[in-house]
């Protein structure tokens, strides 16, 4: 069960520059926002599912605004950015440039991902404190 007013984070869990977002996601969501699943777990299969996403377009981070809206790319990045604690939120001042060249430069990084920051066997097992902001049942 999805907590009321949480955010999902879906993202690639054998890619270790999206590991490594994710990590860095929690250690500055001190509002506590966002749950996460990777696009490989049977839940991150089910919303992608629910929600008729062509994951052969869009494969590295998806955050889902449950009975709102899901976003990709560069609009996920930077609507994630701006409820992190810190100069992150800053960083959704981006939103007002063209997607069309948010989404360029945000492809090129994930095209290369693998290639520049490695990729593991498998997805990554949080510790048991931060096992609880990993979405791992059924989603209602």
């Amino acid at each position: 069960m999805i907590e009321k007013g949480k955010k999902i984070i879906l993202f690639d869990g054998v890619c270790n520059l999206c590991n490594g977002a994710i990590n860095f996601i929690i250690k500055h969501d001190k509002n506590d926002i966002f749950r996460y699943a990777s696009l490989q777990s049977d839940v991150g299969r089910k919303l992608i599912e629910e929600r008729n996403i062509d994951t052969s377009k869009i494969d590295s981070i998806l955050l889902i605004d449950p009975g709102v809206a899901y976003y990709h790319k560069s609009t996920a990045a930077l609507k994630i950015a701006k409820h992190l604690t810190g100069v992150y939120p800053a960083f959704a001042v981006f939103l007002v440039f063209p997607k069309l060249i948010r989404d360029w430069v945000y492809d090129i990084i994930a095209r290369n991902r693998y290639r520049w920051f490695g990729k593991t066997e498998s997805c990554m097992i949080p510790t048991p404190k931060l096992k609880a902001l990993f979405i791992d049942q059924e989603v209602r």
